[in-house]
């Protein structure tokens, strides 16, 4: 059956095509210098080994749909959707593992907020991968003819369940929020999503979780140590897994849309730190110079980090219509995934 749905998925000519991309970042920036003032650290040691020079962090009060919501409507604007327009957008997916609340989820609330309060609206949880796996949802029901324009958002708000006397979490995360616009389209045309490969495997759960506040360990019953309330990462494992899964899933991404290293004129990768990403470029042979980072200003922003880089991208004149994109990503589950596609020719 896998193979029958593959051969299918392949042959199909109506694509997911990206038409609009935008992003947001929190006002307030902290530098390393201001968290070597309460961290056991320095700007050099921060630096040398996540390539991190600033992050943005909300204010108290500032949840996650406050950064989705301008993300969204900024992409929108990208894309020239008339929000005044019949049924403007069809569906709404949020990617976030720090939504507003527990219950409900947050992307009803942002499609609200957005002027579209009656579209199908859902979070997807997958935390560095949740943007991928988005791309996967998106294309999918556009594919099958259940939408036509959907606005796929990244947006996580890390800063608020962090130790900020961990300085292994506390200096490698931001917050933000990232955004597009995929619409129905053909699968030649400029901007086709033409491939997402996923994968997971719950076996490496403990690598990157919040031990207590779930249904396993609610607190309410037991006594719950207070730095099980809080983000945990075993960095050196998530390091080794994050290389192996993200490069292993660009190179099928590649493969399955016939792409040798050098037919890659962008590779997007998820902003986690800078040695992982330059280490994926490597191990898939892709230039140095076409691997693009945003990470030394905003830092790890889960599952806002692709949409924001490929927002900064495109501002900054570095994708251009046509480009050979390739993105992948590693994530909490653990999940990862990666996706090709071809650059569109944006109008605004």
């Amino acid at each position: 059956m896998r193979e029958k749905i593959e051969a299918d998925g392949g042959d199909r000519r109506r694509r997911a095509v990206l038409c609009g991309v935008g992003g947001y970042l929190p006002p307030t920036v902290v530098t390393n210098d201001e968290l070597a003032v309460r961290l056991d650290t320095s700007d050099e040691w921060i630096r040398s080994r996540t390539g991190i020079r600033t992050r943005h962090v909300v204010e108290p009060g500032v949840a996650t749909s406050d950064l989705a919501v301008p993300a969204g409507a900024e992409a929108l604007r990208s894309a020239g959707v008339d929000l005044g327009g019949h049924r403007p957008v069809d569906m709404v997916i949020v990617a976030t593992s720090t939504p507003d609340h527990h219950c409900p989820a947050t992307a009803p609330a942002v499609a609200s907020r957005l002027g579209l309060p009656a579209v199908p609206a859902f979070d997807v949880a997958a935390v560095c991968s949740g943007f991928v796996y988005g791309l996967a949802l998106a294309d999918g029901v556009i594919a099958s003819g259940m939408a036509e324009r959907v606005l796929l958002i990244g947006a996580d708000t890390f800063s608020t369940i962090l130790d900020s006397t961990d300085r292994g979490t506390a200096a490698v995360f931001g917050d933000g929020a990232g955004a597009v616009v995929l619409r129905a389209g053909e699968a030649d045309e400029p901007g086709a999503l033409h491939t997402v490969e996923l994968g997971s495997d719950g076996a490496l759960a403990d690598l990157i979780t919040i031990r207590a506040g779930g249904s396993r360990h609610p607190g309410r019953d037991e006594v719950i140590d207070q730095a099980d309330l809080w983000f945990a990462m075993r960095g050196q494992a998530v390091y080794r897994h994050a290389v192996t899964r993200m490069a292993d899933a660009a190179r099928a991404a590649m493969a399955r849309v016939g792409w040798a290293p050098g037919d890659v004129d962008r590779f997007v990768g998820h902003q986690a730190n800078i040695r992982i990403l330059d280490t994926v470029g490597a191990e898939l042979g892709v230039p140095a110079e076409r691997v693009y980072t945003n990470v030394s200003e905003v830092g790890n922003t889960v599952a806002a980090s692709i949409p924001l880089a490929l927002t900064d991208a495109y501002n900054a004149g570095e994708l251009r219509a046509g480009d050979r994109v390739v993105l992948s990503a590693f994530g909490g589950g653990a999940t990862w995934g990666a996706a090709a596609l071809t650059w569109p020719d944006l109008k605004n």
